[in-house]
């Protein structure tokens, strides 16, 4: 009998309805992104690039975003689990949840810690209380943070040793500055914590837009792999915010091209099995 094809998984990606007041944000170097990115937009890029499931990520803070992004993957198979957001830092936190109690493909929540003005409001006692009360629930949280808020997040993490987190994004490393320390010492101290995972996505809007290769990423994928290791590591487009820098298809063969050398099984841990797991696809 032949051998299955391995299934991939793109584990972090967005959609949106482009509006300038919602999306103020994208400024004039990202004109590429001002437009629509819709479900079938979604589906000619994953078919080119021979992906067969993914996970889609708030861009938005509000909850009406979080329900149409569930609504988008409840009419569309390929998007197999939503990581919505929420007000964790909330009163109602507990009860707004209540409401996404029949939703199965919310899998996981997010909130933009790297566009607070708090460098350390991922420590806040409100925020510690909703993710808290996360537990038991199934939910993963997705950690977006720059690489100085590193050590915050070791310090979040150690506080909720239950609870599944996934660093995205790689936590946003000085890519264009070549800068690999002290980064990648603290990505390795984060990755001794077992219960955190790793997305490799995001990288090439940290990258000088116009002239990154894999050449100048590579200090950056060795370091992921080194504190996460294959088992959890996951492959992620940042879809279409990679778009000012990379197409869909390109990133994917950047990381096909790098773990070439990898088992099989290291290869369909990274690049779908991870986030089948994690997730629950």
């Amino acid at each position: 009998m032949a051998a299955s094809r391995m299934e991939t998984i793109d584990a972090h990606h967005h959609l949106w309805r482009y509006t300038p007041r919602e999306y103020d944000w994208i400024d004039e170097s990202m004109q590429v992104l001002r437009r629509d990115f819709l479900p079938g937009d979604l589906i000619r890029e994953m078919a080119a690039a021979d992906v067969d499931g993914s996970v889609v990520v708030q861009a938005r803070q509000t909850l009406e975003e979080t329900r149409w992004l569930l609504d988008q993957a409840d009419d569309c198979a390929a998007i197999r689990g939503v990581v919505g957001w929420a007000p964790i830092a909330g009163e109602e936190f507990p009860g707004v949840m209540e409401e996404f109690e029949d939703r199965p493909k919310l899998k996981g929540l997010r909130h933009v810690i790297q566009g607070e003005k708090d460098e350390e409001y991922i420590l806040r006692e409100d925020f510690n209380s909703g993710i808290r009360c996360l537990l038991g629930s199934g939910l993963v949280y997705d950690i977006l943070i720059f690489a100085r808020h590193l050590p915050y997040a070791i310090e979040f993490v150690d506080e909720h040793p239950e609870q599944v987190f996934v660093l995205d994004h790689i936590a946003k490393p000085m890519i264009r500055e070549g800068m690999v320390a002290p980064w990648a010492e603290q990505m390795q101290e984060l990755g001794r914590r077992e219960n955190v995972w790793c997305k490799l996505s995001g990288m090439v809007t940290e990258a000088d837009w116009a002239t990154w290769d894999e050449a100048s990423l590579r200090p950056y994928l060795d370091a992921a792999v080194e504190a996460f290791g294959p088992s959890r590591l996951m492959v992620g487009s940042d879809w279409p915010v990679c778009l000012v820098a990379s197409e869909y298809g390109r990133w994917f063969e950047v990381l096909r091209t790098y773990f070439a050398g990898f088992s099989e099984t290291e290869r369909a841990a990274v690049f779908g099995g991870n986030a089948v797991e994690v997730y629950g696809l």
